[in-house]
């Protein structure tokens, strides 16, 4: 017969940034982080991606005392990374509220505003014109 999986307590986290969205799982553990099922030295490339993921992790000094679990849709790699920080953040938060004054001062709880401009008739882009003639 299969073991019975004991219960562990959860602490949920969702990001956003750009169109990407986040949905973060904080388990008790020794601090690996999964990004879609791979591990996140598979999934992002660019060590300042995994660094931009690691930094509210680090901030708190709870590194290697949790296990992140995310699935990531949508955007790119770099919208993907924001919108994970953002998501272990929250869920930080929601472990422990003493938490709030250093992730706030770091500034990793605000949500980044900024999207893509959407496009204008009569333009190539959101702001490109088309090659200007007098004749």
């Amino acid at each position: 017969m299969p073991k019975a999986k004991t219960d562990k307590i959860m602490f949920y986290g969702t990001g956003r940034r750009k169109s990407s969205i986040a949905r973060v799982r904080l388990v008790d553990g020794k601090g690996t982080i999964t990004i879609n099922g791979k591990n996140i030295d598979e999934y992002l490339g660019q060590e300042t991606l995994k660094v931009i993921v690691k930094q509210p992790l680090t901030v708190t000094n709870t590194a290697d005392k949790y296990d992140v679990i995310c699935t990531v849709q949508g955007g790119g790699f770099t919208g993907q990374a924001g919108a994970i920080r953002l998501g272990i953040a929250r869920a930080l938060l929601e472990a422990n509220g003493e938490y709030r004054p250093t992730l706030k001062s770091a500034g990793f709880l605000t949500r980044d505003p900024r999207m893509k401009e959407r496009k204008k008739y009569g333009l190539k882009k959101a702001r490109k014109a088309p090659q200007f003639s007098k004749r």
